[in-house]
């Protein structure tokens, strides 16, 4: 007659504390694993901009060496379009990340997401209310990622605009020759010729 065997391990003791370590290996592995799956995602959506910033490079250089209004008109048009196209790409990327810009214009500051960098008298307008963004503030869900720096209204009359000098000639992008100089602006710069034979 042979004795009982070895008891069955109670299904209902506490895990061990070698189980709890692998538990959190694995769990810690998979969000590494996530982490990374996430980092590779981004880096690889930028690289489209990267390709977007260096052709706008280039066309600046093209900016740079135009021999004609008209050639640094086209070109001044393009890099604004390709200036435009970078930043809506980065704005979608951000969006896909959860990060947003704040958009504080108008409402009051907080202290909590905004850097106060100067003030502007106006004469409506409540004090400490955000007249304008100097740098774009941006969440990431509801977490401040950056925060954003603001001019706000204090009370007083509105700021007198400085006036425009009508005498300032407007630059003309399409002239493509120089300016004809007058006749007589040409007698202004001749030099006084000598009187040659006759007497002091």
């Amino acid at each position: 007659m042979t004795g009982p065997g070895p008891l069955p391990a109670d299904a209902g003791a506490p895990p061990s504390e070698l189980d709890k370590l692998r538990r959190r290996v694995t769990a810690l592995s998979g969000k590494r694993d996530e982490a990374e799956a996430r980092l590779h995602a981004l880096l690889g959506a930028l690289l489209p901009l990267d390709d977007l910033l260096a052709d706008t490079h280039r066309r600046a250089g093209v900016l740079h060496e135009a021999r004609s209004g008209l050639e640094t008109a086209e070109a001044a048009l393009a890099l604004g379009e390709q200036i435009e196209a970078a930043h809506l790409m980065l704005r979608v990327e951000f969006d896909r990340h959860g990060v947003s810009p704040m958009d504080v214009v108008g409402k009051a500051v907080d202290p909590a997401e905004m850097r106060v960098v100067g003030t502007e008298p106006h004469p409506n307008l409540r004090g400490g209310t955000v007249l304008r963004e100097t740098a774009t503030g941006f969440r990431r869900g509801a977490a401040t990622l950056r925060p954003a720096q603001v001019v706000v209204a204090v009370p007083g009359p509105a700021p007198i605009p400085d006036p425009v000098e009508a005498s300032e000639p407007v630059p003309d992008l399409l002239r493509t020759q120089p300016r004809r100089t007058s006749r007589a602006q040409r007698r202004l710069l001749r030099k006084p010729s000598a009187r040659r034979g006759r007497p002091a």
